[in-house]
């Protein structure tokens, strides 16, 4: 095999790419602390046992685990990062009120989310911890609306979850014989493919009224009007009509109509809004309201993010916490193609002045390429629209011609 091949789903990033995603993170992580968001770095590798708190069989299968040689301990690479952000706000901040915290780094999979997925994305997010109302989860989607934005400007959907739901729905029934032997990984699985012959067949042995309750959810989907109550025939008021009024399923629906009612979204005219009570993608993490955002033309979910109160619990503190986070370089593959940045072109001389005038003008901003002997007419990245040349006894830039090719 040619030592230049690399893994599968694993590539370089050239040039023009990397400079585009590196100036994607720059103005989300700018966007983020003009926010009141402070950033945090968590290492690449942990113990196992931390990166894999409370998060679920999935992200356990995506983790690459390794054995430390210092304490023979097992290892992770990180493949999500809120885990670590959770443990950094419970055990090393400490902080008894409000914190706002976000970050951008790779994270590594063990296997790719889908065929195309790589398995080194970049993620970045930001996370409030220490608020349970609603007022946080509007903070963290009108965040990552402005976060999407800033590589996309046209329509954004946003589709609602609560996966509170489901659970409420099996304990109403807990003292049914048949709910300790459901399959509730195929069951949860089952409900996100919206396979209603496969859930009807696996809930045949449960009793009538929850097989139809957890079957409606696979068709309890579609938009709802920003700003404004639900109304008759949409997504919510099927809901109550058609789900048990169990008083967790009810709560679950008053946050929902609560958070699609507010006034905030008119700031937002570029949303669209969508309840999807089967998208229980992270329901073994997530604890409460969940969202995900969609790009036109894009079969998967740009950002996705929701509650996961208590997350630091099993790092010795409880706490209200909501966030999202997306991968950096679907993000930026969005943006135009990268433009050849223009540059200033200067000759190699070991003249002290022209050292000086070079240095001048990279303090001021601009890039400037010293061009070494015999390189003259090679290409790069840049576009030198303008040279340094030693003009009555000073070293000067002139402008080149438009055509100028060397």
């Amino acid at each position: 095999m040619p030592r230049w091949l690399l893994p599968e789903n694993i590539a370089d990033v050239l040039p023009a790419e990397a400079r585009r995603i590196e100036e994607l993170r720059r103005a989300l992580l700018d966007l983020f602390r003009a926010h009141g968001y402070e950033l945090v770095m968590p290492p690449l590798i942990e113990h196992l046992d931390a990166l894999l708190s409370g998060t679920g069989r999935e992200l356990g299968l995506r983790t690459f685990q390794l054995i430390d040689q210092l304490s023979g301990r097992t290892l992770g690479l990180r493949a999500d990062m809120t885990p670590q952000v959770a443990r950094i706000d419970a055990h090393l901040l400490n902080r008894q009120g409000l914190a706002r915290l976000c970050y951008a780094g790779s994270v590594l999979h063990a296997r790719p989310a889908d065929m195309f997925a790589s398995r080194e994305p970049i993620q970045v997010g930001a996370e409030i911890y220490g608020h349970a109302g609603l007022e946080a989860d509007l903070e963290v989607i009108g965040l990552m609306v402005h976060a999407l934005s800033k590589a996309h400007s046209g329509r954004i959907r946003i589709d609602l979850c609560h996966v509170g739901i489901v659970p409420a729905l099996l304990q109403d029934q807990a003292q049914e014989s048949t709910i300790a032997a459901l399959d509730q990984e195929e069951l949860y699985a089952l409900l996100q493919a919206k396979d209603l012959p496969a859930l009807h067949e696996l809930l045949a042995p449960v009793s009538a009224p929850l097989a139809r309750a957890l079957q409606s959810l696979a068709r309890l989907y579609g938009p709802v009007k920003p700003g404004q109550a639900s109304g008759e025939g949409d997504v919510l008021f099927r809901a109550r009509q058609g789900l048990p009024a169990h008083p967790a399923v009810l709560a679950a629906l008053d946050s929902l109509e609560r958070l699609c009612a507010s006034p905030l979204w008119a700031r937002f005219p570029q949303v669209e809004l969508a309840i999807d009570l089967a998208d229980l993608r992270g329901y073994r993490y997530h604890n409460g309201i969940t969202f995900a955002a969609y790009l036109p033309g894009q079969p998967n979910a740009m950002g996705r993010g929701g509650r996961y109160d208590g997350a630091g619990r099993v790092f010795g503190r409880a706490r209200p916490a909501t966030g999202f986070s997306l991968d950096l370089r679907d993000l930026a593959a969005r943006l135009p193609a990268a433009q050849a940045s223009l540059a200033v072109c200067a000759p190699w001389s070991d003249d002290p002045e022209l050292a000086r005038a070079i240095d001048a003008l990279r303090a001021s901003g601009e890039i400037v390429i010293q061009v070494l002997p015999g390189h003259e007419h090679e290409q790069q990245e840049f576009r030198c629209d303008r040279e340094l040349i030693h003009r009555n006894g000073h070293w000067v830039v002139v402008s080149r011609p438009a055509d100028y090719t060397a």
